[in-house]
């Protein structure tokens, strides 16, 4: 599990993900190959422990953290501050 190496950059967006509500661990998986136990020992390390034990209580049983907990019906949340893509540029409001 201790030999995955990341560049600082990597561990940033890594924990960046951790702390998003809906980021799913599955999604940090995807990205980086990482279990969500291998994304809690980061944190764990990464982070000071009163933060660490605020971030667990947060996520822990969280539905938008799993997949599987996860109720899609409504679709994504999309803040309307999110710029559109198309054809590969960012679309101007």
């Amino acid at each position: 599990m201790e030999d995955k190496k990341f560049t600082e950059r990597e561990l940033d967006r890594i924990i960046e993900m951790a702390w998003e509500d809906r980021t799913t661990f599955e999604a940090i998986e995807f990205q980086f190959g990482l279990k969500e136990e291998e994304v809690i020992n980061i944190m764990r390390r990464q982070m000071k422990p009163s933060s660490f034990r605020m971030w667990r209580k947060r996520v822990q049983g969280r539905s938008t953290k799993h997949q599987k907990l996860r109720n899609n019906k409504k679709g994504r949340f999309k803040s309307t501050r999110q710029k559109n893509i198309s054809g590969n540029k960012i679309s101007k409001r």
